[in-house]
């Protein structure tokens, strides 16, 4: 099963950089189980890294104010809404998906999204608040254990 681990955002902008510095901690431990992609782009521009892969992984900030900083919450696809947006740069993930069935494409069947509820996601040059990066370890920690689920014989179906 070929996988894929993405992290999002922006490294110059402190709590917004989780998505990609996960990524980047994750990189040499899963060399041999998944690809992991560092990745600022958003909307339609995502489409292209996806092709491919049976699953993905998506580890991203967000702030939504509903849950406090630091706190990690496990998605799927059908948990997010559609976005009805002016252009295909703030397409969202349902409308990834919707565009690669219409076009045939090989885009993964699988996908959880490990999104961090963020406190600060504006600051230039800032580093990670302290409840982000207290969660920091914790996104590393689910990420590598929800591969190592998909990886044991009993969940290759």
């Amino acid at each position: 099963m070929k996988t894929l681990v993405l992290g999002l955002g922006n490294e110059l902008l402190s709590d917004d950089a989780v998505g990609v510095l996960a990524a980047r901690a994750l990189k040499e431990r899963l060399k041999d189980k998944a690809d992991v992609v560092e990745s600022a782009l958003s909307g339609m521009a995502l489409l292209d890294l996806f092709i491919g892969y049976e699953r993905a992984i998506i580890i991203d900030a967000v702030k939504t104010g509903k849950n406090p900083p630091g706190t990690i919450s496990e998605l799927s696809p059908t948990d997010l809404s559609v976005v009805l947006a002016p252009s295909p740069h703030y397409a969202g993930l349902p409308e990834l998906i919707a565009t690669a069935q219409r076009l045939h494409l090989d885009f993964p069947k699988e996908i959880k999204i490990f999104a961090i509820e963020v406190e600060d996601p504006n600051t230039i040059g800032g580093k990670l608040s302290p409840a982000v990066a207290h969660a920091f370890r914790k996104i590393v920690q689910r990420v590598e254990e929800q591969i190592t689920h998909w990886l044991a014989p009993s969940s290759r179906t």
